[in-house]
């Protein structure tokens, strides 16, 4: 009797220790609250990207995705949409003429302003990602205002479109930790990273649809995950150009479900 409360007092001890250090339990193990900012090193004549060792061993934990199958000349086209700046109903024009599936990644902010062009995506067969309502760092807020942050985009999805799932989230500007991670996946949602992006969203900072075009075509590589912001005059311009000239590079653009079921993303990281 006496061991056994003398275990508990340590057990204790110990789990507080534990919360103090960086750590959080969930579903019985210690999760690491190390905040990370999701980046890759590029390599140039479609070869695909490389990242670091840690982050590989914790996608590769909870489902996570950045890349998809690289000996498949396939392309994961999403755009992330934290506010509407006139251009997401011409990239969804472009989509639509071209027939290409791609994944918009909203906040609370575009649901409320743009409803209409939520319907849209919805409607055409693209997939609406979360992408938090109000864009924090999903490190450093508690699991009850994660919870709230991703429960109220899909609500309002919902109202908008009558459709409930949703299964895809990407954070705000990268920022993870295995904590977030792993509470998300809890939350039914798959973190969507990527393998292909450039400095696209300063608004201030467009330089012409060519560079856009450029960025992405000399980044391409099999089973990219494109990242572009729907902000960008650039990138909206050009998309249309991308994709056929893409194509005749012998790439097909797929659905991030597709990548979803078949979770083969390859060991392809940065030794530490």
């Amino acid at each position: 009797m006496k061991l056994s409360l003398k275990t508990g007092i340590i057990a204790g001890i110990l789990t507080i220790v534990i919360t103090f250090t960086g750590y959080h339990s969930l579903a019985g193990h210690s999760l690491s609250t190390e905040r990370h900012e999701w980046y890759f090193e590029k390599r140039g004549g479609e070869q695909p990207p490389v990242t670091d060792r840690k982050f590989y061993s914790l996608m590769e934990k909870y489902g996570t995705i950045f890349i998809g199958d690289t000996s498949k000349k396939e392309i994961y086209l999403t755009f992330d949409n934290g506010y509407e700046n006139g251009y997401t109903d011409d990239v969804l024009n472009v989509l639509r003429e071209k027939k290409v599936p791609a994944a918009f990644f909203v906040t609370g902010q575009f649901m409320k302003t743009d409803p209409d062009l939520i319907k849209r995506m919805a409607d055409e067969g693209h997939i609406v990602g979360n992408h938090t309502f109000h864009h924090p760092d999903m490190t450093s807020i508690s699991k009850e205002r994660l919870k709230t942050e991703l429960q109220k985009v899909k609500s309002r999805y919902q109202e908008i479109t009558g459709k409930s799932e949703m299964m895809y989230v990407r954070p705000p500007k990268g920022v993870f930790s295995e904590n977030s991670v792993a509470f998300s996946k809890e939350q039914g949602y798959t973190h969507v990273f990527w393998s292909l992006a450039f400095p696209d969203w300063d608004t201030n900072r467009q330089r012409g649809w060519q560079y856009s075009y450029n960025q992405i075509m000399k980044q391409i590589h099999p089973g990219a995950i494109l990242l572009l912001h729907t902000v960008s005059k650039d990138n909206s311009d050009a998309l249309s150009k991308v994709i056929d000239d893409v194509r005749k590079r012998g790439y097909q653009f797929k659905s991030l479900d597709e990548l979803a079921a078949s979770q083969q993303t390859p060991a392809i990281f940065i030794s530490p």
